[in-house]
């Protein structure tokens, strides 16, 4: 039995424990103090200063496989960032309210992992002996962010760095459900990304000797190669299409001169793409493709700094008919599958063979006024749905 104020309460603690990338630590040890309790095996996993993953394992009676609940510790953001204050939902102090609870983390994913925890919670106390191994891993570092030029630092290392470290220090297991928020939809598969950067190079001289070479200024130079990138862009999108789900790129970022020393110009400008890669698509191949083109065009240089793949589980795989089975009890009809194109632990839990299906609750996506948030009842559900998913796989 899901009990509604346990979930509350511990989703709210752990909203209200910040654990922006970088400096999880404190999160770990809210988790890691409840699955103590709980009677799990923990594994304290040090990944740097101010940062750890908690591997807790309550053992089963043999014979079954083992299933891992994962789920990241991080924060997309720090809820200090200028544009964000005085949103409610974008600050790590959790709060209910008419029915749903509002704060930095709630659906991207502390709610999940006050699930995990609520689920494991409710078949100790049903009595439910499972055959395999239960494990709740909670891990630092999964945001897509990276270091890069002069962002250096823990802060920087995301893109799946805690769940590398998990499954190279015991964190093995047959099977993995990964409550990423997918308004509890099956996830088949997701895509990986690539981030390249562009560069251009001009002249650095002051503003009061610039006269007449305007068309070497690096950041005009980039006007023309922006352009052509954005004629390329549908081309790769088309080519890194997955099924009926077309790609998706995104120009991220542009950077060149000196907002503090406007009196000179630019000695180069940097453009920065996000190029999604299907599951099905090798990232050697596509960083090929790209570089095909990028260094093809003039006076630029390209390199790749990111790859990071993607993951998909077979709509037939028995982790995919456990869950779905849970929701239908829980839903009253079966839950839609889906294809996303944004990126998760999957990409890494995938390649040492743990089979990973992505299905956690609404998105919560945030409004300009109230930011993140998530409906209780919700939450409910979906901590039900992997209790019975966990029955159905290990029982």
């Amino acid at each position: 039995m899901i009990d509604r104020h346990r979930l509350v309460d511990l989703a709210l603690r752990l909203v209200s424990t910040p654990s922006f990338t970088g400096s999880e630590e404190a999160c770990a040890r809210v988790m890691a103090s409840e699955l103590e309790g709980l009677g799990f095996d923990v594994l304290w996993q040090q990944v740097e200063d101010g940062r750890a993953n908690v591997l807790g394992t309550l053992p089963g009676r043999g014979g079954g496989p083992t299933l891992m609940f994962n789920g990241h510790l991080d924060t997309s953001y720090s809820g200090d960032e200028p544009w964000l204050r005085g949103i409610p939902g974008f600050r790590p102090e959790g709060f209910e309210r008419d029915g749903r609870i509002y704060g930095l983390g709630i659906s991207n994913m502390k709610g999940a992992l006050a699930c995990y925890v609520e689920a494991a919670r409710s078949l100790i106390e049903d009595r439910v002996e499972l055959r395999g191994d239960l494990m709740i891993a909670a891990v630092c570092g999964e945001i897509e962010k990276t270091q890069q030029g002069d962002a250096q630092g823990a802060q920087y290392r995301g893109y799946a760095a805690g769940s590398r470290h998990l499954v190279g220090h015991g964190g093995a297991a047959d099977v993995c459900i990964l409550g990423e928020p997918t308004e509890n939809k099956l996830v088949l598969a997701h895509f990986g990304t690539m981030w390249a950067r562009l560069r251009v190079r001009g002249p650095f001289v002051h503003t009061a000797f610039s006269a007449g070479t305007i068309d070497e200024n690096s950041i005009v130079r980039m006007r023309a190669v922006l352009d052509r990138v954005l004629e390329w862009l549908p081309a790769w999108e088309e080519e890194m299409s997955y099924g009926e789900t077309r790609g998706v790129a995104n120009v991220g970022a542009i950077q060149g001169g000196f907002g503090w020393r406007a009196s000179r110009t630019p000695h180069s400008t940097e453009l920065f793409l996000d190029l999604r890669v299907p599951p099905d698509v090798a990232m050697a191949e596509a960083r090929r493709k790209a570089l095909a083109f990028l260094r093809g065009l003039e006076g630029v240089e390209a390199e790749i700094y990111v790859t990071a793949p993607g993951a998909q589980i077979d709509a037939s795989h028995p982790l995919v008919a456990a869950v779905e089975a849970a929701h239908e009890e829980v839903f009253g009809s079966p839950p839609e599958s889906d294809v996303t194109r944004w990126f998760s632990d999957a990409s890494v839990l995938t390649r040492y063979g743990i089979e990973t299906l992505n299905y956690g609750t609404s998105s919560g996506l945030p409004d300009a006024e109230l930011g993140e948030n998530l409906e209780i009842d919700g939450l409910v559900k979906t901590a039900d749905v992997y209790a019975r998913a966990a029955r159905r796989i290990s029982g």
